[in-house]
């Protein structure tokens, strides 16, 4: 297992962190402890949740694990979430100073802690002052209930926003962002990865398989079944697997992360994992997991390191198609225009 630092902040996590949006849902308690003892035992250090994941069941799960692992709780860094509803009242939701109160209370009781590590909000919310919801984080920091702070699903102006707020007004800044991105999901290059950069803000990418896409599992023109996995509505699923087949990019990216698995002996995850490791501002990559054997494998992009040809390979395969302005190419020759000298 690699390490770095959580973002700008001065603690340090595993490159790899062990997502549990599955736990008490499509892996049981008993599993769900199984593969959290897995990972402990493979060097992770970085366990990441959310107060929805299974209606706070994840929570409750990962606490009395906790509990129960008293030495090696100490060692992990955790990382919550706050924002949706979890109720039916009014202000059940959002990043308001007081739906964060008791969001932020609640999933330290099903935690079983007094304080967490990093504590994310997963979504923009347009009907709070970004003011309200900074403040109540660094009071949050300053009441030692949280470490640090980050956001999840963020463009990069409401993150550039956020970052300047806090430090216009000498609060607590954000540490981390954590996005989808993935071999055929990097439209977030454009803008959100820039402002990350250009803030020091560790980039925590969610669905780094695309939902499977980047296993092999799916096959061209054929149907999935069994146990593959389309989400909680099939219907929709299967909308998005149709679209997503018919899309050549998708089986030019495919072929490429098997290509480049095949020559080094390793599975289509590790390799597309550990793509996604090497790219700008990335500090951990998020890995979900129904079994400990899945665990496993994803665990060995680890200490696979890919040499510049075939992150090069990688990166030409699934670069992201942009034809408009301004990131297409006559978007491309306006910048050129506007910084090239005259002579």
């Amino acid at each position: 297992m690699q390490y770095r630092t959580l973002g700008c902040s001065g603690t340090v996590v595993s490159t790899h962190t062990l997502g549990t949006m599955t736990f008490g849902a499509e892996a049981d308690e008993e599993t769900s402890g199984r593969i959290m003892t897995a990972f402990v035992e493979a060097g992770g250090t970085f366990l990441d949740t959310a107060d929805v994941y299974s209606r706070g069941v994840s929570e409750e799960i990962i606490g009395r694990w906790l509990a129960a692992h008293p030495t090696d709780a100490g060692q992990l860094v955790i990382a919550t979430k706050g924002r949706f509803a979890m109720g039916d009242g009014l202000n059940d939701l959002g990043l308001s100073r007081r739906h964060l109160r008791d969001a932020l209370d609640a999933s330290l009781r099903r935690l079983g802690v007094d304080h967490v590590d990093l504590y994310q909000m997963h979504a923009w919310d347009a009907h709070t002052p970004v003011e309200e919801t900074l403040r109540f984080l660094d009071d949050a920091v300053t009441a030692g209930k949280i470490s640090y702070y980050g956001f999840s699903n963020y463009l990069g102006w409401q993150l550039t926003k956020a970052v300047h707020v806090a430090r216009a007004h000498g609060w607590a800044a954000p540490v981390t962002l954590q996005p989808q991105y993935n071999l055929l999901v990097r439209d977030i290059e454009h803008e959100v990865v820039p402002a990350a950069l250009d803030a020091g803000v560790g980039l925590l990418p969610w669905s780094p398989l695309a939902g499977g896409w980047l296993t092999g599992k799916y096959q061209r023109d054929v149907d999935p079944t069994g146990a593959t996995r389309l989400g909680e509505n099939p219907a929709r699923g299967m909308e998005a697997w149709a679209a997503r087949n018919a899309d050549e990019r998708t089986w030019q990216v495919v072929d490429a992360v098997r290509e480049v698995a095949d020559g080094r002996g390793a599975t289509m995850s590790q390799v597309a994992l550990a793509w996604l490791a090497a790219q700008p501002a990335v500090t951990s990559v998020i890995l979900g997991a129904r079994t400990v054997e899945q665990l496993a494998d994803n665990l060995g992009a680890a200490d696979l390191v890919l040499t510049p040809e075939e992150v090069a390979r990688l990166s030409e395969a699934s670069t992201p198609r942009v034809d408009d302005y301004p990131y297409g190419v006559a978007g491309a020759r306006q910048r050129a225009r506007s910084i090239t000298p005259p002579d």
